[in-house]
């Protein structure tokens, strides 16, 4: 039984991918890619109980294992790709009649984007999933391969342009963790636990610039300075459930390898390498975040730079290192991941209403599409940190945590908060004149074909996104808590 559990999430996505290749995108098709995605949600749920009754972990031929860390991020990966993958059908064919007059390429794009989002998936399992440093970065880059696929199909120069700038910034951070895999490779090996046993054996100069390449490399994909130029671009580009998995799945894995490696690292060099690395980082989105979200005019650029700011705060919790901030930070990952999601989903919605990326040609929703206005109104309270969501208990611990760590995180954390609140500010007044404000608005083209109501497949998706990370921060006690205890042992080397 464990057996499928642990290569269940990796061969379903490949075969449904298979799938789509043969039989194309069509009414008997449209619905299995979300199945698959449930199938994967549903394993990570059940791998998480079998490590929380049997751990530390279970390995299966060296090749792929599971522990806490894995089944939870198995569990992010599923919820973000339900989303995505439900209000994927919607959304497809609105693209397909908005391009009628070639029907037949559109549902031939329809196909391609069905069969890529589930070779992403199946990557990104694989990646949380692999028993090996080398096979989980092989899993990120496959993953980065097929997004920036997904990204041009916008068919736009500057849907080019963004894909391009996705592949070239993440294949440079890529690039440069391989060349630390190379280092490491070559003393211990790249086994989890071997690295995490002979770590210590290593000369120390060599693992920190080892260690340093894999965390800046791991860090562009996650969207962190200095190598995060390709994030607000690709975000804006790219179709909304493409944006959908960029945020909650791409960044959710690769801030997991960061913190699988930041543990190896501590280990061997103490806690104050990573931990003056990751302030850096941190503190660098975060100047970057909020100078350029104030004057920002393109909602989905917009909440792109929130999200590299919440990024960055999960760097900061990610450097704080005690058990309570990495679960706190565990938390926040899902709840932001889901956050995110829900909303560059329902940016996608507005896209097709208004036809404009603009802001400021998007007025009124809440009078135009209330379901929608209503998602866009929890979803922005949701992404800043509100009550009851998942997101407010994981920010709240992160800053006590940072505030309790010592005095070089004490003061990382304190001047935080500033950008922090500008950017969260920035985003509260642009989606308050989305929702509220009535002035007149100039449709762009493509408008017109949009339905006037949001289909119930994409509110469910939406809504049911919310109602996770709502009941997620509500019950965080109980099985929840147990599993990101278990975690956050194994990310902070506690026996």
């Amino acid at each position: 039984m464990i057996t499928v559990l642990i290569t269940a999430p990796v061969a379903l996505p490949v075969l449904c991918a298979v799938l789509y290749g043969l039989a194309g995108w069509r009414r008997p098709t449209a619905w299995v890619g979300a199945g698959v995605a449930a199938a994967v949600l549903a394993c990570g749920i059940a791998l998480a109980t079998v490590v929380s009754a049997e751990g530390p972990y279970v390995a299966l031929n060296g090749a792929l294992r599971v522990d806490a860390v894995s089944a939870f991020l198995v569990i992010v990966i599923g919820a973000a790709g339900l989303l995505a993958t439900g209000a994927s059908p919607a959304f497809l064919r609105a693209e397909i009649r908005a391009g009628q007059a070639d029907e037949a390429l559109a549902a031939r794009v329809a196909g391609r984007h069905s069969l890529l989002v589930q070779a992403f998936l199946a990557a990104t399992t694989l990646a949380v999933l692999a028993a090996n440093l080398g096979v989980l970065a092989v899993g990120v880059e496959v993953a980065v391969i097929a997004a920036a696929f997904l990204i041009v199909q916008g068919r736009s120069r500057l849907a080019r342009e963004a894909a391009w700038k996705f592949l070239l910034g993440c294949s440079v951070g890529m690039a440069l963790a391989f060349l630390g895999l190379v280092l490491l490779n070559g003393t211990v090996g790249l086994d989890w636990t071997a690295l995490a046993t002979n770590a210590s054996t290593v000369d120390r100069a060599v693992l920190r610039i080892a260690v340093a390449l894999l965390i800046v490399g791991f860090g562009a994909v996650a969207g962190l300075a200095p190598l995060h130029g390709w994030l607000p671009d690709a975000h804006s580009q790219a179709p909304a459930p493409v944006a959908a998995l960029l945020s909650g799945v791409l960044l959710s894995v690769a801030f997991g390898a960061i913190l699988r490696v930041k543990v190896i690292a501590d280990a061997a060099l103490g806690a104050g390498f990573t931990r003056t690395l990751l302030i850096i980082m941190a503190l660098a989105t975060l100047a970057v975040s909020a100078s350029l979200s104030v004057a920002q005019r393109e909602y989905k650029r917009m909440l792109a730079y929130a999200g590299m700011a919440h990024v960055a705060l999960l760097a900061l919790g990610a450097a704080a290192g005690s058990r309570f901030a990495v679960a706190a930070v565990l938390l926040l990952l899902f709840g932001h991941g889901l956050a995110r999601a829900v909303l560059f989903l329902a940016s996608g919605r507005i896209l097709q209403l208004t036809g404009s990326r603009q802001a400021a040609d998007v007025r009124g929703l809440a009078t135009r599409d209330p379901v929608l206005a209503a998602v866009v109104g929890l979803g922005v309270l949701a992404l800043l940190g509100f009550p009851p969501f998942a997101t407010f208990a994981g920010q709240l611990g992160i800053l006590r945590a940072g505030f309790g760590a010592g005095v070089a995180t004490a003061v990382a954390t304190g001047i935080a908060l500033v950008p922090l609140l500008v950017v969260n500010a920035a985003v509260l007044t642009g989606a308050g004149r989305m929702l509220v404000d009535t002035a007149p608005v100039v449709e762009g083209p493509g408008a017109a074909t949009a339905p006037e109501r949001t289909p119930l497949s994409t509110a469910a998706a939406l809504g049911g996104g919310l109602a996770i990370c709502a009941v997620t921060g509500i019950t965080a006690a109980g099985p929840l808590q147990h599993l990101l205890s278990l975690a956050a042992d194994i990310l902070t080397g506690t026996p």
